[in-house]
């Protein structure tokens, strides 16, 4: 059956926006075809009415997105909150309504809004498993790879997104993840203390744990189809009759 890795949680659709204040002018400057290809060259012209009420609304924007994505774990599917992070979420929702409301009480020209939707995902839910399970797989491939490539930086990527992600995990699955996570960036030290031009070998061990840690995140759904006798196709053979039969 599939390993319960994954703890009760939230789904997070996060979107800001700003409306106002900047205007873009497009100018056609040339339309003609090539071959069977269509070609267009045009210029924009961006105009910022006021340059100090722009710089202050996205740093708002920034402030308000912050406020929400640092209390999630980042993953493919969006951000997702552990629901024991759920008063948290809560409060860092309301915070971030406070953001936008202050800004747009004193900006005259710009307007930013900051929406948030909130799904839950359940411990038990087959596909949320298999949807996290898969990537944190990824993950660990991509550190594994980087290990062979040698490519400290592709290593390092890998690692703090899994550790982001570490948080949506049950805590065996977690310290599964940290072994991993530990690992890789022993390694990565190894091959930035040898310098680009050093030739150092690929560190097996290294590969090897990363690859063993993958195992609790496999896909393991078995079918439960019953099982059946086997069909033979057979000739029949005639046997003399014994005797006194």
């Amino acid at each position: 059956m599939q390993a319960n890795t994954l703890r009760p949680g939230l789904l997070v659709s996060l979107k800001t926006s700003s409306r106002g204040n900047v205007r873009y002018d497009k100018v056609d400057l040339d339309a003609h075809a090539d071959g069977a290809a269509a070609v267009a060259t045009w210029e924009t012209t961006r105009t910022i009415a006021d340059q100090d009420e722009y710089e202050r609304a996205k740093k708002a924007q920034g402030r308000a997105s912050t406020l929400i994505r640092r209390v999630c774990s980042v993953s493919a599917f969006g951000l997702l909150c552990p629901e024991s992070n759920a008063d948290q979420l809560e409060q860092a929702i309301r915070e971030a309504q406070g953001v936008v409301d202050s800004f747009n009480a004193t900006a005259s020209l710009t307007r930013i809004a900051c929406y948030v939707i909130v799904g839950r995902v359940a411990q038990d839910d087959a596909e949320a498993v298999r949807a996290i399970n898969s990537e944190v797989r990824e993950l660990l491939d991509d550190m594994a790879r980087g290990v062979d490539r040698l490519d400290v930086k592709a290593i390092r990527d890998a690692a703090n997104k899994a550790r982001q992600l570490g948080g949506m995990l049950t805590p065996a699955a977690q310290s599964r993840v940290q072994v991993a996570i530990d690992t890789a960036r022993a390694a990565a030290r190894k091959i930035a203390a040898a310098g680009e031009t050093a030739a150092i070998e690929v560190d097996t061990y290294a590969m090897r744990m990363i690859t063993e840690q993958r195992t609790a995140f496999l896909d393991m759904r078995e079918e439960s189809e019953e099982v059946k006798s086997p069909e033979v196709e057979s000739r029949a053979i005639d046997f003399a009759p014994i005797a006194g039969e």
